[in-house]
Parts: C-alpha cells; structure tokens; sequence
C-alpha cells in the first residue's frame, strides 16, 4: 500500500473541491488518523470559532493500516471542534467505511463551508457529486441509507449519515455509519447538521498493496495469535460482546448506578451478558477484518417492543440507560438504543443527560410540569424511551436536555450542577473511578472531555495487568492517588492505534503488543521505524490537542472530576469508603508529561522536543 494518500477538500457553499498532497513530514510526525485531523483543525481553525458556524471543519481520517490484513483494521476518525464542549473534537467509529475511503484514494476527507440547501455527497475515487438531499432531510439513519443506495444504484457504497438529532444541532448528536456504528463522541452530527450535510456515499476501486506483502502476512498472523491468547478476548469480549464488560465491571465496583450514588448494580440477572443473550436474538456482528466480532445485531423477542431489531446494545449503552437511570428493563434498554441510532444520538451522552435529570426530579429541582407530564423517575423505563425520542426531536423538556447536562443544568443553578457529571462539559461514560484511580487520568486529561479508552486504565490497576513494553512492569493499586507516570506510556499506546487506523480494543487489554502494532505499520509501508518512534509521534499528537484545546482557555482548572467523586466516599463495591483526590492524582502525572504544574500546559521544552514549539 502506498502510505502516500491524497486529501479530498470540500467546499459546500460553492459545491467545489480539490485533491491534493499530503506533506511527507506528516507521516513520519504524525502518521495518520487522528494526527492528521489534530494537525489540520489547530493548523487551520480560529481560536475561539463558534463550532456550528460554517467555519468548523469536519476532517474523516483514516491511517496506514486501514484496510490491510492487519486484524481490526476498520476504524475511522472524525475530528471537529466540539459544539457539546468548545474543545477539539474526535470521534473514532469502526464499520466498513474507513477501508472504502481509502481504497478511493484519500487518507483525508475535509468537509468546509455550508450549504444554502440540505444535500448529501457522493464521491466516487476522484469525482465528487453534491446531490439533493431535501426528500432525505428528516429521515431516519436506516431509511437515510436505504434511499441514497436506491438513487445511486450502487450496492458497495458505504455511507456516513446523520438523522434528525444531527439535523437538530443536538449537542451529542452522532455521524452514523452502516445504521448502527457510532462516531458517538461530541457533537460530530451537529456540525455535519450546522452545514446542511445529510451524508457522505463514498466507493472507491483501487486494490490496496501492502510494501511487504510476507511481512504483513507474517505479523498480521502473529496479532491475531496475540488476541487469540488473551483470556478476556477469548472467552469474554469474542463470544459475548460488550455486553460482557457489565459483568466484570459490576464486580470490579466501577459500574455507576443510580447517576452515581451508587458503583454497583444488583440486576445482573436482567443486564449481564447471559440475560441479553437469553433474552433477545442476538448475532455477532464485526466491522472490517476484525476476528473479535465484538459487536451485537439484536431483536427484540416479546413485550412492547417485540420485532424491534437494530444494532446493540453494546457495554456503554447498558450502563447509560440501564445502571445509571436504575432501570432493568432490557428491551427499554434496547428500544432506547435502536431511537439513538436512528436519530443519530450519542447513547453514552443520552443516558448520562437522562440519569442526571432523574436526579433533578429525585430532588425537587425539576417536576411533571418542568418535563411536559414525563415522570422522569429513577427506574422508569417508559420515560427512558418517551425522552430519547423528545430528546433527538427537541421537543419539550427534551430540548433542553438536547444541549447537554452541563448547560441544562445552567438553567436551574448551582444545586443542578452538583449532580452534572460531566469533564469539559463531556457526559462522563459507564466506568467508574473510585475502584480505580488512574481511570481518573482518563476522564480527566482527555482533550474531548470526559473519556474512559484513552487509555482504559483499569486494565492496569483494577484488572491487574501488567505490560514490560511500556515498562510497566509491577502490579499498582487501584486505590493509591499517588503512582500514575504508567499512565503516560498506555495513554501513548492508545492514541497509537488512532493513528494507525484500527480498534482499540485489540490492545485494550493489551492483547496485541505495540511491537506487533510497529511491524504492521513497517509492512504496510515499507518503513522501518521503531515502537519508541510510534509513541513518540502518538505523545505528540497527545500534546497537540492540548494545546489546541489551552488556545481556546482550557488548562487545569478543566481537569477536574465531578464534585461527588471527589467528595463523598463511594458506599458499595470494591472502592468503598475511597474518594478520588484530583490534584495528587495530577500531579506525578502532569510531571511524566513535561506539562506545568500550575497550569497543566506543556512545557517549552517539552513543545521543543516533540518539534511543536
């Protein structure tokens, strides 16, 4: 494969484009994916841009391996500035369009400028189409794909789309892909909304070639042995899914329950991964060249909603519109899931927005009068599913709590905000703290807000993990404040696999090595670099989007938990009587990151070594 992609930029508001070179020193500073999308959105967006006008990008990256026989191959990056948070926005989403995009040609897709009218676009390798979307606008995401298919006669297309919440400017509104995959983080639908951009069809027809076909062939073999040996892959995420994760988190006291009042939940029985498994019709379902299969197609088999069918849920979802709103109710759960999907909304963000205004209802801040005669009780399972929908609609109370649980909770004051949970303004997801001190870091340092993959650290300190390759080579505590600098090195291996172009989750317990990860790329290239240098090129990326995010006022005083994790000592599970102390927690850590201590900003000589001063 040629590493040496072009870049596709697309002007909406005179429908025009260009393709041109990427600069060389990109690859090797950068590599691809999320480096590109970071490099562009500081290089060209101005310091304090409002993120839904029409001066916002929307920047699809891919990276050198996306589409090879690497396994898990099929990840794609957005990157935006955020209208949820006025940070730097990034959402990751698998499927199979990355490699579609790639074989047409492009490693970058940038998207500028608004349309005076609703149209979708469809490029197929070098010639670009602005079409019509007005009979699409309003559509959900499965009717969505299934007419533009129809109009252009093309079965292999693959699509990225919005629905109506991304139409909406939903704060948490989703750019989805194949129905039911979610570039979920942000507000990435919003933006493409703000533009009049229905969707993007892309087909392209170049074969891609590997520079080292033996090569790759030899260490794709060896990433998959990788993952076929780790027992978490093997015998849980392979043949349960997600779902798995509700299971082994509850038990790990890290499952916030009842908007974080609690860090266990006693409904295993109704939401662990043998009673979806029993309770509806489930099929593995797997993104491009992946050997995991992580995801689940599901239909819903009795009750209110049966014949309901769609996408997941997966971990993320249970946990938002389950544990965290204290409701059992699977196909509620479920039905909720398939609504975000079609309207394109962030499940992750929804369920933590809902479980924050049930707490607001629990404490008289809000009422039956407030909501428009929705009970929005802990446990309500059909006001769970009448919200979502008001929600993406922006309807009702609904549109208020479209615009995200920190800025709803403006509107009701000090009191609301105690029960926010948010980072940046981000919804904080369903992996808790309390039991895990350096899942703090994650949550905390994110440039996109709230954050529990970049790095997932409970692998390390409440999992029990260790790995020599990033030199953390001892056990840690999951309890201790102190002791994160092993942070920094899995942070690094994390945003690598973002440049990179595949999934996480084929290192999220550290099943595929960084090593294994650098052999694929020299393969995929021909290059002949060293894991040291694949990290360094991720810590600078990792500095970048810090220093976009200081250019728009974030530093310190934004890496900070919500109060009740700070404050009040969880009362179940394996962290119980722990609170997490912010600052200590910072510290050791800003310091292994040659970042200020007073500001949290990297150091001149830090900027100086990653070549970004």
């Amino acid at each position: 494969m040629s590493k040496k992609g072009k870049i596709l930029r697309i002007n909406l508001k005179d429908q025009s484009f260009k393709i041109g070179d990427i600069p060389e020193k990109w690859y090797k500073e950068f590599i691809g994916g999320e480096g590109f999308a970071a490099k562009i959105l500081y290089d060209e967006l101005k310091p304090g841009m409002e993120p839904l006008s029409e001066e916002n990008l929307l920047v699809f990256t891919v990276g050198p391996l996306t589409g090879t026989k690497a396994p898990c191959s099929g990840r794609l990056v957005i990157g935006f500035k955020s209208p949820l948070t006025g940070t730097i926005g990034m959402t990751n989403v698998g499927g199979h369009l990355a490699p579609m995009i790639k074989k047409a040609g492009y490693d970058v897709v940038v998207v500028e400028g608004k349309s005076e009218k609703p149209l979708y676009l469809s490029i197929d390798d070098d010639k670009v189409e602005f079409k019509d979307a007005e009979t699409i606008w309003g559509l959900d995401t499965e009717k969505t794909e299934e007419k533009i298919r129809k109009e252009i006669g093309n079965d292999k297309i693959r699509i990225a789309e919005i629905g109506p919440a991304g139409e909406n400017l939903v704060n948490f509104s989703s750019i989805m892909i194949d129905k039911h995959r979610a570039a979920g983080r942000g507000g990435a639908g919003a933006v493409m909304g703000s533009k009049n951009l229905k969707a993007l069809a892309f087909f392209g027809s170049d074969k891609l070639v590997d520079a080292n076909e033996d090569m790759m062939k030899e260490f794709s073999k060896r990433a998959r042995e990788e993952l076929d040996a780790e027992d978490f892959v093997r015998e849980e995420l392979k043949p349960f899914g997600t779902p798995s994760f509700m299971d082994s988190i509850n038990a790990l006291g890290l499952l916030p329950t009842k908007n974080w009042q609690y860090t266990t939940f006693d409904a295993m029985d109704k939401l662990g991964h043998k009673a979806y498994h029993d309770n509806l019709d489930v099929k593995a379902w797997a993104c491009y060249g992946c050997p995991i299969a992580c995801g689940r197609h599901t239909e819903i088999k009795d009750g209110k909603y049966k014949g309901q069918s769609g996408g997941g849920p997966e971990y993320e979802t249970l946990g938002a519109f389950g544990s965290k709103c204290y409701i059992d109710d699977l196909n509620a759960i479920t039905m909720a899931n398939y609504i975000c999907n079609r309207m394109g909304m962030d499940t992750i963000s929804a369920g933590q927005v809902i479980a924050t205004a049930m707490e607001w209802y629990e404490k008289g801040l809000i009422n039956e009068e407030t909501t428009g005669g929705i009970k929005l009780e802990f446990g309500n399972a059909e006001a769970l599913v009448e919200i979502v929908e008001k929600i993406a609609k922006r309807e009702g109370y609904g549109d208020v709590l479209a615009d995200g649980s920190a800025k709803a909770a403006e509107k009701i004051g000090d009191e609301a905000k105690k029960y926010t949970f948010t980072v940046k303004g981000m919804e904080l997801a369903s992996c808790g703290v309390r039991a895990s001190k350096g899942e703090t870091l994650s949550h905390v340092i994110s440039p996109r807000g709230a954050d529990h993959l970049r790095p997932y650290a409970s692998v390390i300190d409440a999992f029990g993990y260790i790995e020599p390759e990033l030199g953390i080579n001892d056990k840690v505590s999951p309890f201790e404040d102190k002791d994160k600098k092993w942070v920094k090195p899995f942070m690094e291996l994390s945003m690598l696999t973002n440049l990179l172009g595949v999934c996480l989750f084929a290192s999220i317990t550290l099943a595929v090595k960084g090593s294994t990860w650098t052999g694929l790329y020299n393969a995929a290239t021909g290059e002949n670099t060293e894991l040291k240098d694949m990290l360094k090129a991720a810590e600078r990326t990792i500095n970048l989007e810090r220093m976009f995010n200081y250019r728009e006022g974030f530093d310190i005083k934004d890496d900070q938990l919500p109060v009740r994790l700070t404050t009040e000592a969880a009362p179940d599970g394996l962290g119980k009587g722990h609170v997490v102390d912010n600052k200590v927690v910072l510290e050791e850590f800003y310091e292994s990151m040659g970042w200020d201590l007073e500001t949290g900003v990297p150091t001149e000589e830090k900027l100086e070594e990653l070549g970004l001063n």
